[in-house]
């Protein structure tokens, strides 16, 4: 079977979406026909997705701190956790931390991360990044 000229027609009948959009029958539906609201998305399909969002965050890290990948791991992932939840335009609102980040100065990270709405918000997942911090100080 040719796979790819399915594909192709397919595309050309359901058209291809990049955003959730109702479909004729009012389900939400994604990509190319994808009725998320019964079908829903696998669990690899999930990990997929994941797999690109962290690759997303540690590009757009990288941008922000040029030596990104030779921090400490666990700064790595505190940094990579934050951009995911909060977004490239929510993460730039913490100036103050990431300019401590940039002068490594790990007890100045902390205050700014508790000194913020997002550690109000969801203060489990702040506490568990913080103590993630706090093992380099």
């Amino acid at each position: 079977m040719d796979f790819v000229a399915v594909r192709q027609m397919l595309i050309k009948d359901e058209g291809l979406r990049l955003k959730p959009y109702r479909c004729t029958a009012g389900k939400l539906s994604i990509g190319v026909g994808r009725n998320i609201e019964d079908k829903g998305i696998s669990e690899k399909e999930a990990v997929f997705l994941l797999g690109n969002d962290i690759s997303e965050c540690v590009d757009d890290l990288s941008s922000l701190f040029d030596d990104f990948l030779q921090l400490p791991e666990n700064i790595q992932h505190v940094l990579i956790n934050m951009r995911f939840q909060l977004g490239p335009k929510g993460f730039r609102g913490f100036r103050m931390m990431i300019k401590a980040v940039k002068a490594a100065d790990w007890p100045e990270m902390i205050r700014q991360m508790k000194d913020s709405s997002w550690y109000v918000q969801t203060p489990n997942r702040a506490n568990r990044l913080i103590r993630l911090v706090e093992g380099l100080v």
